[in-house]
């Protein structure tokens, strides 16, 4: 019987030694080391006194730390018209407007490339991602002839409407939609009763929130930065960056102020991303399986 008896295969596995651990690591984190670098050296410019700015060679560490940049920003600002509570609301304003208004949009022409039986979706949905080669610049000036036709100059709109159509919310979104999403799922709800509305509210938006969180950290940054170029003349109506910019205008006197207010733009985006950041990995992760 022994004579018989079938062989088992034998599988060697494969582990990286504790050097080749280390040296993976390493690399790891002197890549992020490397990318994070600008972010800390604008944090820690932006307590340099100024004889420190203007030593060369210029140092990376501060050797005496102050709070003088951050303390010259309310006499820097003091002598513009408007308070800055209201380049404040702005910013805030049109952010959280345009990130949900993109997000909702997004969301639901995702819903009709991935889940409809549209005729001509397919076809449709190659003009989206035609749409991700062409950026603002590119489509500038035929972007400004629509909004003079529209009435849209000097008005919130002119931030809000241009966000809203965006393709790369819309691809990322149905990329996901359709790894994620399963027909029988859809189908199981409106056996149950489920409108086509109750599926998308109901079933579809909570298990795209990792795709959709991942957009609310692209959309916000971007929103939140916004500075219009020759289509806001308002002071009534301009952002807080763009009000920021006339700092770093003041020349190399004025660098540690304008990295002050550097630091100051940062921290709403980096709270966005904390409070994203999980969801952006796993929809980076499955966005790109299809299609």
């Amino acid at each position: 019987m022994a004579k018989f008896k079938k062989a088992v295969p034998q599988y060697r596995r494969y582990t990286r030694s504790k050097a080749g651990n280390v040296m993976y690591f390493a690399i790891l984190f002197l890549a992020g080391a490397f990318t994070i670098l600008p972010l800390i050296y604008c944090i820690i410019t932006s307590f340099k006194p100024l004889d420190e700015l203007l030593i060369f060679p210029p140092r990376f560490f501060v050797q005496r730390p102050t709070l003088n940049n951050y303390l010259a920003l309310p006499s820097l600002l003091s002598k513009i018209k408007i308070p800055i509570s209201r380049y404040f609301f702005n910013s805030l304003f049109v952010a959280i407007a345009g990130t949900v208004l993109h997000i909702i949009v997004a969301s639901l022409a995702a819903f009709g490339f991935s889940k409809s039986k549209v005729k001509g979706r397919t076809a449709l949905f190659w003009v989206v991602q035609i749409m991700l080669l062409y950026n603002s610049i590119t489509l500038a000036i035929p972007r400004y002839f629509i909004y003079t036709k529209l009435h849209m100059i000097d008005t919130y709109w002119v931030y809000i409407l241009p966000a809203i159509p965006s393709a790369t919310g819309c691809f990322l979104m149905k990329q996901y939609m359709d790894v994620s999403v399963p027909d029988v799922l859809m189908e199981a709800a409106k056996i149950d009763g489920a409108s086509v509305r109750k599926i998308y509210a109901s079933v579809i938006m909570p298990i795209l929130k990792p795709a959709w969180m991942t957009m609310l950290l692209l959309s916000f940054q971007e929103m939140w930065t916004i500075i219009p170029q020759g289509t806001i003349f308002s002071e009534q109506l301009k952002t807080l960056p763009q009000v920021m910019s006339s700092i770093s205008a003041g020349g190399i006197a004025r660098s540690g102020s304008a990295m002050a207010v550097t630091v100051l733009l940062m921290i709403p985006p980096i709270i966005v991303f904390l409070f994203s950041q999980s969801n952006v990995m796993e929809t980076m992760s499955t966005s790109g399986i299809k299609e």
